[in-house]
């Protein structure tokens, strides 16, 4: 759900088996294909661009994260893709890229508006004329902290065959605004004792998605409700945003 607590090799090593390729990852694939030069910002293990890279493209692909773990298991598994150690604040590029993405909803880790402002000037800076910023987040709407519980539980094999269970649970009994704050719980046997990443996810509807993007530059595009392409309604889960610079 957030990439946090892979700041730990042993966790990160998990990432792919806890997240594996999703509708979501196609609707991606199918915008890299189409685009000579991309940025992943928040790519963590690089999934979306090793398979682009896998599958023959032969453009400029660069993944930019600030958990150094995850950028190793992305450049053990591709070392022709251009993996950045950082963030936005001090990796910045110049109109060099057609396509910038965001996915697994790491726009929703924005939390400070400032944060959101410095991401989005980043993003635009970043793309050539004509070039897109694609991204997706939660539908506040559709209310997914809900379904955020001890008892949904995911399960992984850690690299000594250990197996993991992981589970979230809301903390403080719903939203604070728009903002959710969770735990994501990691226990092995064996173990000291579990692990525990302490979140805060930004739940913002279109209208203030609007808004922070025309602030940076940035004027939408398409909007979709899900990956099928549909359109966006209140029940929708996802909003997906296709920006242009304004």
């Amino acid at each position: 759900m957030v990439d946090h607590v892979f700041a730990d090799l042993s966790l990160a090593a998990l990432y792919d088996s806890l997240n594996p390729w999703r509708p979501g990852d196609d609707f991606y694939l199918g915008l890299l294909r189409e685009a000579g030069a991309v940025l992943d910002i928040g790519c963590g293990t690089g999934q979306l661009l090793r398979r682009a890279r896998a599958e023959g493209h032969r453009g400029r692909l660069t993944g930019l994260d600030p958990a150094a773990a995850m950028l190793v298991q992305a450049r053990r598994a591709r070392p022709d893709v251009e993996w950045v150690l950082g963030d936005v604040r001090v990796r910045r590029w110049r109109a060099e890229f057609d396509l910038v993405v965001m996915t697994g909803h790491a726009f929703q880790e924005l939390v400070a508006d400032e944060e959101i402002r410095v991401c989005l000037r980043a993003a635009r800076a970043a793309l050539k004329d004509g070039g897109r910023f694609v991204f997706e987040t939660r539908n506040p709407e559709a209310r997914a902290w809900e379904r955020w519980t001890p008892d949904r539980v995911l399960r992984a094999t850690a690299a000594d065959g250990t197996p993991v269970r992981v589970w979230h649970e809301v903390q403080g009994g719903g939203p604070r605004g728009d903002r959710v704050h969770f735990t994501e719980t990691y226990a092995g046997p064996g173990w000291p004792g579990p692990r525990v990443n302490h979140g805060v996810l930004r739940f913002l509807d279109a209208g203030r998605l609007e808004g922070f993007l025309a602030e940076a530059g940035l004027a939408v595009a398409d909007q979709y409700g899900d990956w099928d392409l549909s359109a966006l309604t209140p029940g929708s889960p996802e909003i997906i945003t296709v920006a242009r610079k304004a």
